[in-house]
């Protein structure tokens, strides 16, 4: 009644009398297994929570959220912490169908139509095709070695590279090195709030509670909305959250084997290209219980916790330091500043170590960036349009590296700035794919799943929210772009 392959025990059980109502035009029906035991202790499901923080501390946290506390304080600190509970959401939405599936999200996607996967896919790959988080880590790293910063971000592209289409596993080495810069982020501004903030700045910390619902005017409203939305990942990144977990082995993910490098990985039995669903037993609903346990869990603590302190962390360090300079911007150079500003009050020595640590976030962020950008597109043209070619995912995914590394190279090679349309796409890309994807996680939970795992209850308020927020920021970004460029 069973078999044994090389990716787990698949059962000889009908798909339909599992109670999973998954579409199968395009990628046909799933097979049936048990869902596997949950990891014993809370440290072995650590993971991807951390990726999906290390990834998103990136110019929002470091540029954005303090240049806000620069010019009002700490008052519309609120406003973070409701734009991560918003993704927090999201992600675990998108981490419901692939904790049940095996399958990613944007692969669901394709079961309501078949090419809304690549939609999402294109979306994100035009979002960062200009390479803003290399050419950010080394304005920093210029800072302290001075160069010139196009020659240092075309070798961090480089480095990149390297990382992702070397590493034998490539999501075990994304882990290591978000977790690095997690470490390394939370011990610099441990050391930065003892030495910088002080007691006038702790004592208008409170007012990110009592000023909740304020929205300063002279901001404007199209920064703060952005803010909001954007405050932890935003776009394409909430989706990829889904391929991390199924990396990590959480759930069904546990019978895909992951992403390995073609050139120092292990050599994988091809893989079955489709979904795993469990039966509806009493031990498998014993085992969803407590996998839906540990992801809320890990995602609470890792992505929501490290993104909202590093917000609060950063702001609180702006505050101290430039509140009320007029010669601070939205941009890189607010850092430069911020660090001459550290230079004065501590000493040299803790600007180069700020720019340092900034220059490493970043970078960090750039590895992030280019993994789930092909980790996107990878899955969705093995999954949907390449599932009987021959051509793994995995080497799919290195020869998508080499390509959006090689067209950010040839940007700088090309002493090009950012064109204007690329900008445009960029600020308008992340509030339309979350507006669109917040409908297809409702319908594709609410209809895909068993009645007993489909989201419900005050789950389907938070993604209908999300719907009218990202769709509200969305228009507002388009409007704002449109008038820039006309």
């Amino acid at each position: 009644m069973s078999s044994d392959t090389s990716i787990g025990k698949v059962l000889d059980v009908d798909p339909a009398e599992t109670g999973f109502r998954l579409r199968t035009k395009h990628l046909g029906p799933p097979k049936v297994a048990d869902l596997p035991e949950p990891p014993s202790g809370w440290l072995k499901v650590i993971g991807p929570g951390i990726v999906g923080a290390g990834v998103g501390l990136a110019s929002g946290e470091f540029i954005l959220w303090p240049y806000i506390a620069s010019q009002v304080g700490l008052v519309f600190l609120w406003g973070a912490v409701v734009g991560v509970l918003t993704q927090w959401f999201l992600n675990m939405e998108i981490e419901r169908y692939t904790l049940a599936t095996g399958e990613t999200a944007l692969t669901g996607f394709n079961r309501l139509g078949r090419h809304w996967g690549l939609v999402f896919a294109i979306m994100a790959y035009f979002a960062n095709l200009w390479p803003g988080w290399a050419t950010s880590s080394a304005a920093m790293l210029s800072y302290i070695f001075g160069g010139t910063p196009r020659w240092i971000a075309i070798g961090i592209l480089v480095v990149v590279a390297l990382i992702l289409t070397l590493a034998p596993r490539i999501y075990v080495a994304l882990e290591r090195l978000l977790t690095v810069k997690v470490i390394l982020i939370g011990g610099f501004f441990i050391l930065a709030l003892a030495l910088v903030v002080k007691g006038d700045t702790w004592a208008e910390l409170p007012q990110a509670v009592t000023n909740f619902g304020r929205f300063p005017a002279e901001l404007g409203f199209a920064l703060m909305m952005g803010a909001i939305a954007y405050a932890g990942a935003g776009g394409g990144q909430n989706l990829c959250q889904s391929n991390w977990i199924r990396d990590k082995g959480f759930g069904m993910g546990a019978h895909v084997p992951s992403l390995v490098s073609p050139i120092t990985g292990e050599k994988h039995a091809a893989r079955f290209v489709g979904a795993y669903v469990f039966r509806d037993t009493a031990e498998n609903r014993d085992r969803w219980k407590r996998w839906w346990k540990f992801a809320n869990v890990e995602q609470l603590a890792t992505f929501v916790l490290i993104t909202i302190l590093t917000i609060t962390a950063t702001s609180l360090l702006a505050r101290a330091t430039l509140y009320g300079r007029d010669d601070v911007e939205n941009n890189i150079g607010f850092l430069q500043v911020e660090g001459q500003v550290l230079a004065e009050v501590v000493g040299g020595w803790f600007a180069v170590l700020f720019w340092a640590i900034g220059a490493f976030s970043l970078f960090a962020a750039a590895v992030g960036i280019v993994d789930y950008t092909t980790r996107l597109m990878a899955d969705v043209l093995k999954s949907t349009y390449l599932r009987d070619r021959e051509i793994t995912e995995s080497r799919l995914y290195t020869y998508l590296v080499l390509a959006i590394v090689g067209i950010g190279i040839a940007i700088l090679l090309a002493g090009l700035d950012q064109p204007l349309v690329l900008l445009v796409i960029s600020g308008c890309t992340a509030g339309v794919m979350m507006f669109i994807y917040s409908i297809l996680l409702l319908v594709m939970n609410r209809t895909a799943l068993p009645d007993s795992i489909k989201v419900r209850s005050y789950r389907v308020a938070a993604l209908v929210w999300s719907t009218v927020f990202f769709g509200f920021m969305a228009v507002l970004a388009l409007n704002e772009q449109l008038r820039k460029l006309f």
